[in-house]
């Protein structure tokens, strides 16, 4: 005897602002994954790997996301040619600073995200951001002090104040 499906619960469709915070977001994931294009430039072979493991990490959440928001009906905005750093990179520590300003945008992006959602609606959002949150955070110690930066952690990551 065969037992009938249920449906599965459809996620709870975002709020504008939540939206909004998500694709805001999805733009950080985009400008870091290309930072690190440039970061991986001025870095010696022996960050070769960290540069690698954030790049892929960062491409990984903006997969997830860009699924996220088909699912919901949005058309995502895909990255952009080039992004302006806020400074130039010439050297190791400005390329390490520049990550460093992606990873810190990053977490203040993914903090909105996670303030806005609900802890009985937002499940796989909110875990999405609280890991994007973490990762910044944890990422972002290996840049500051390759570009000689205190704190090595900031004390509220994701408050915008870090970089």
């Amino acid at each position: 005897m065969t037992t009938p499906s249920t449906p599965s619960t459809p996620p709870p469709a975002l709020s504008d602002d939540l939206r909004a915070a998500v694709v805001a977001a999805l733009g950080t994931e985009h400008a870091a994954v290309w930072s690190y294009g440039l970061v991986s430039a001025f870095l010696p072979a022996a960050n070769a790997a960290a540069i690698t493991a954030a790049s892929l990490a960062h491409r990984e959440r903006r997969d997830a996301v860009v699924a996220l928001l088909a699912r919901e009906g949005v058309i995502p905005p895909t990255a952009a040619a080039a992004y302006r750093p806020p400074s130039p990179v010439t050297d190791a520590t400005s390329a390490a600073l520049l990550a460093t300003v992606a990873e810190d945008d990053v977490a203040a992006a993914w903090r909105a995200v996670a303030e806005r959602t609900e802890a009985d609606t937002g499940g796989e959002l909110r875990r999405l951001a609280l890991d994007a949150v973490t990762a910044a955070a944890t990422t972002s110690v290996t840049w500051r002090r390759i570009a000689g930066r205190t704190p090595l952690v900031p004390a509220f990551p994701g408050d915008g104040s870090a970089s």
